[in-house]
């Protein structure tokens, strides 16, 4: 799966949810809709009962006015009700489907960055960085200041400095931005121009 694929996922994830915020809960609409369901009955009782009690025209006419709209309340409250029901299985089946796409970029993007793992582990041995080097470049490359790897390393920032000079000394690289660009030039750059003083991650001329 591609960066746009993933986006594309992330962005239908995060519309799904979205969509289903905004949708009205079933509850909602069914106890309004119960209620006027409810009134129409009661009202639709008291017009019958008023009609064989011989009641005004006019009475009448009025109950049955608020029974039928009472009545069309409740039908579209209920109509409501459906709909919401149908939009919210429809959401499901969204995220569902945005989940799963979700989850098999992960699953891609783990094997990519194993190998990506690999090759930097390769290239380290290359420059015969120490096991204290190696760590050090680790957490530059993933843009950590001085000051955070002595703290995560449990030591001075002066000694990753100095560690952080080897490794750019044995790599033959100017700083962390070559550090850097060293292992994502290529991954970036379709085309990346050759590099005088360092090596490849892998076999191959650059």
């Amino acid at each position: 799966m591609t960066h746009v694929q993933n986006h594309s996922a992330s962005a239908g994830l995060r519309g799904a949810h979205a969509a289903d915020a905004d949708a009205p809960r079933p509850w909602v609409l069914a106890v309004p809709s119960a209620i006027l369901g409810l009134v129409t009955v009661l009202v639709g009782l008291d017009v019958a009962s008023d009609a064989r009690a011989g009641g005004s025209p006019g009475h009448i006419a009025l109950e049955v006015a608020i029974m039928a709209v009472a009545l069309a309340g409740a039908v579209s409250l209920w109509a409501q009700l459906a709909l919401a029901r149908r939009r919210t299985r429809a959401l499901q089946r969204d995220l569902v489907r945005a989940e799963a796409d979700l989850a098999r970029f992960r699953a891609e993007s783990q094997e990519h960055l194993r190998g990506l793992a690999a090759a930097i582990d390769h290239q380290f041995d290359r420059w015969g960085l120490s096991s204290a080097e190696r760590e050090v470049a680790l957490l530059l490359l993933k843009g950590l200041a001085h000051k955070d790897v002595a703290e995560l390393r449990r030591t001075s920032e002066r000694t990753v400095r100095q560690q952080a000079l080897a490794v750019y000394r044995k790599a033959g690289l100017a700083g962390r931005a070559e550090l850097s660009a060293f292992f994502l030039e290529d991954l970036l750059q379709p085309a990346a121009p050759a590099r005088a003083n360092a090596r490849p991650v892998s076999g191959e001329t650059r």
